[in-house]
Order: structure tokens, then C-alpha cells, then sequence
């Protein structure tokens, strides 16, 4: 795995691609989307935070984002090796002008973020470029 921790392997679904080559074909996917992973994720991390205190179900910011956000015990370590933890949650967010929904981790953020990282085709937290830029804006 190039030097990632063998626990990435659970992060590359069924796509037979390197992680590096996911990477990079992610990041022409954002150029094309005039957007960059660092972007994406303080909108993901911005709507994280504004509905992690809502107990009762789903909060709308904006009047277009219907946006939960559950949390679950216990923490997640980062498979590329990084120190730390990371809670394990799952946001999900609605745009109720564009209709797409999409849902991911604190862990999805910090992969984003750090690694540029949007998993592989298959895996059930995948996050496809496209679909986040028109549910997040």
C-alpha cells in the first residue's frame, strides 16, 4: 500500500486502483469543479458543527440544508498513520434546492483534508466529488 497502514485496505472498496491513482484522478475531478478536498471538507466540518448539538433529529441552516449528524461510540484511528482519533459519526446532509443528499464521517473530513483522500469505489463511505459540491453548495 505504498506506506499506508495495511488498514487502509477496508478504505478501497472494490476499486483495484492504487491509492495514489484515486487520489489523483479525485483531484482533476475538483479542478474541473474549481474546488479543492480542503474546501470541501470546512464545509463538511462547518455543517458537522452546526448540527452535532441538535439531540432531536435534523436542523436546516440556511433554509436549504436539512443537515443530522449521529453520533456512535467509540473512535476511529486514521489509516494512513496519523496520531489521534476520531469520533465516529455520520452526518447527513440534504440540499432541498439541488435535491442531493450525501453522508459522511469525521473521519471522511479529516481524509479529505489531510490525504486528499475520497476512498475507493465500492467502499461504503466513498465520496464522490461531484455529488458533494452540489450537495454542499
Amino acid at each position: 500500500m505504498n506506506g499506508a497502514d495495511s488498514s487502509l485496505k477496508s478504505f478501497m472498496g472494490r476499486d483495484e486502483r492504487t491509492v495514489e491513482a484515486i487520489i489523483a484522478a479525485d483531484e482533476k475531478t475538483c479542478l474541473k469543479l474549481e474546488t479543492t478536498p480542503e474546501i470541501l471538507a470546512e464545509r463538511m466540518e462547518y455543517f458537522t458543527k452546526v448540527s452535532y448539538p441538535c439531540f432531536t433529529g435534523a436542523v436546516v441552516v440556511d433554509g436549504i440544508f436539512e443537515v443530522e449528524t449521529q453520533v456512535f461510540r467509540g473512535k476511529l484511528p486514521c489509516p494512513f498513520g496519523h496520531t489521534g482519533l476520531f469520533r465516529k459519526t455520520l452526518t447527513t446532509l440534504t440540499n432541498r434546492l439541488s435535491g442531493v443528499s450525501v453522508q459522511w464521517t469525521a473521519l471522511n473530513i479529516h481524509l479529505l483534508r489531510e490525504h486528499h483522500f475520497f476512498e475507493g469505489k465500492g467502499c461504503a463511505y466513498r465520496l464522490e466529488p461531484e455529488a458533494l459540491e452540489k450537495a454542499l453548495y
